[in-house]
């Protein structure tokens, strides 16, 4: 078969999806939807079957009206309007609807590494120049490092994680502002180099940390993404969302294929914005068990970096791979992933943070 050529050998994305008693693994909220909400999911999800016989609404209006609206609440851009707003199938796809209209042959996206292990196979699969960039020891970007860098490569994108996965680092608001400053000719031909700042683990950050999105009408080349996967419990839905210039928005309207979001997927995604409130009431009991897992972990001898998502990333270990197996083996499933010597632990319930804990007691003999 004529496969491209840099597909070849490579295997698909895909961290384990084992039945194991424990699973705190992909970073998944442990707290299913309350009975209300999936009630009126159901009541949205029979709606909208009433008219699958067409084709959903192309460009989702009154989707990003609620999304619009939410982020007004939340970060405070009360500005926001459906102009600001995008969204796709979860996160990954609204990352490579930027790629494909602001990357592509010729051109570079830069990150700093150790981040998103997706972030290579956005470019990959755009046909974009993939570049790692550098973090500090303790996981930081300044502004002056990443300025440093990106004027080296002079990147059409920037992916800015924050909170940066799989570490949990986020990047004080002040170093976003000089960044995107410091961007305005740094792309293509003299052009802007488009920053993106994803928050898919935003509603976690400890308090204090302002969001991007305050200051994203700021700056025509700023994008800020979003999820409803983590902070919702939205996983299963697949619902991802930016906000950006309404050049910006227009230009993704360009690249996305016909009739993206189905129409279940809108109206499943509109049901929950109702009830925001009750699906995100676990956010702040995750931040409690997240903080109170970091305590134990360096109180038990380990090295662990500071978190503002629902993931801890903690080591050193000479075989990781077998401290993993090891909790596997004992019914809970952790991620291997990072930089070597450490693994990433997702928050979950307090009892199922009370097996992690136990197990690894058992295994390192901590």
């Amino acid at each position: 078969m004529p496969l491209r050529a840099d597909l070849h050998g490579i295997e698909p994305y895909g961290a384990p999806q084992l039945d194991v008693p424990v699973l705190l693994n992909v970073n998944e909220n442990p707290y299913p939807p309350p009975a209300a909400v999936i009630e009126d999911i159901t009541t949205a999800v029979a709606a909208a079957a009433g008219g699958m016989n067409r084709y959903p609404d192309r460009d989702f209006e009154d989707l990003r009206g609620d999304l619009a609206a939410y982020l007004a609440r939340e970060s405070g851009a009360h500005d926001l309007t459906v102009a600001n707003i995008w969204a796709a199938n979860g996160s990954n796809e609204v990352m490579l609807h930027l790629l494909q209209a602001f990357g592509g042959p010729g051109r570079t996206v830069l990150s700093f590494a150790p981040t998103y292990s997706m972030y290579p196979e956005y470019a990959r699969d755009t046909l974009t120049d993939w570049v790692a960039g550098h973090r500090a020891e303790d996981f930081t970007v300044s502004a002056a490092s990443a300025l440093a860098q990106i004027e080296r490569v002079r990147p059409a994108v920037v992916l800015l994680a924050s909170p940066n996965n799989p570490t949990g680092t986020a990047l004080p608001l002040e170093v976003i502002e000089e960044i995107a400053h410091g961007t305005a000719t740094t792309g293509p031909g003299g052009s802007a180099s488009v920053i993106v700042v994803d928050e898919a683990y935003a509603e976690f950050r400890r308090s204090g940390t302002p969001s991007a999105v305050s200051i994203q009408h700021r700056f025509a080349h700023l994008a800020v993404a979003r999820t409803m996967s983590k902070a919702f419990a939205f996983a299963g839905a697949r619902l991802g969302y930016l906000t950006a210039a309404p050049a910006v928005i227009d230009a993704l309207r360009v690249v996305r294929l016909p009739y993206h979001l189905s129409a279940i997927t809108q109206a499943v995604a509109r049901a929950a914005l109702r009830h925001t409130d009750a699906l995100q009431a676990q956010v702040q009991a995750l931040r409690t068990e997240r903080d109170a897992t970091v305590t134990w972990l360096r109180d038990h001898g380990f090295t662990v970096a500071d978190t503002d998502a629902n993931f801890v990333l903690f080591g050193l270990f000479d075989d990781r791979h077998a401290i993993w197996q090891g909790l596997l083996d004992r019914g809970v499933l952790i991620r291997e992933t990072g930089p070597q010597g450490y693994l990433r632990v997702s928050i979950g319930t307090a009892e199922e943070m009370a097996a992690f804990r136990g197990a690894l007691k058992e295994v390192t003999g901590a």
